[in-house]
């Protein structure tokens, strides 16, 4: 669940065991049953909660615990849940985003500055890392689906503000205020997409070598335990 970069690509290769799984189905069960309170049951009318269950279904998650989730959001005696960011330092100085969903504030501040001291972090204050990160929603759709000619029209017309073409994918960036109105432009035209989520991108990146990388990944692996952690962004380029 961390933010779709190269910490993505790692997480990937290495391979997902039962365990990281079913905390993963956990995590996206969450978010489909907060989206689903917030808003409307139906994910064609919420696309909150259209964006979950995609995320879900690329997660390759049953539709049956989608379906769970989305009930038991209709339960009276479900948590309230809230998204709370927190920013803070790795080794080497780098620089993290933290989005968690979480019931219970101080179990979520208390645990991750646990985990970032340590691993030669800090946690630090509201303020602290965002100046370095810009929030864009990003999107990206499999070559094979539409042509780049075709993506780049819908982007643009629809207020996008980038539209290039990587590797076997078309990766499309809007504006955080966009993101849902240019998805739903571009969901007229495709059943599906390889990626799509609100990120925090870094405007400077720091290299790492790979000593540093793997002090990183330990670091970004520990934070993704965490229960309430739903997304993590730092401004590191990993070496594996």
């Amino acid at each position: 669940m961390a933010g779709h970069s190269h910490w993505a690509g790692i997480k990937h290769k290495k391979g997902r065991v039962d365990k990281e799984r079913s905390k993963i189905f956990s995590k996206l069960s969450r978010e489909i049953t907060v989206a689903a309170k917030l808003g409307d049951k139906n994910p064609e009318m919420n696309p909150r909660l259209r964006t979950a269950i995609q995320a879900a279904k690329q997660a390759n998650m049953p539709k049956d615990n989608i379906a769970r989730a989305i009930n038991k959001s209709e339960s009276s005696d479900n948590k309230n849940y809230e998204n709370l960011r927190y920013e803070g330092f790795g080794p080497f100085n780098s620089a993290l985003i933290i989005e968690t969903l979480t019931d219970n504030k101080n179990r979520s501040a208390s645990s991750i500055r646990t985990v970032l001291q340590k691993n030669g972090g800090r946690l630090g204050e509201s303020g602290s890392t965002t100046h370095m990160f810009t929030s864009c929603g990003v999107i990206h759709i499999d070559k094979n689906k539409i042509s780049e000619e075709e993506a780049f029209e819908i982007a643009i017309n629809s207020g996008a503000k980038d539209c290039t073409k990587i590797d076997d994918f078309l990766e499309i960036v809007t504006a955080k205020e966009d993101f849902y109105k240019i998805k739903t432009a571009l969901e007229r035209q495709i059943d599906s997409f390889v990626y799509s989520a609100i990120e925090w991108r870094a405007l400077n990146s720091l290299n790492l070598d790979e000593e540093q990388s793997k002090k990183m990944i330990d670091i970004l692996s520990a934070l993704e335990e965490l229960d309430d952690v739903q997304n993590i962004f730092t401004n590191t380029n990993l070496k594996n």
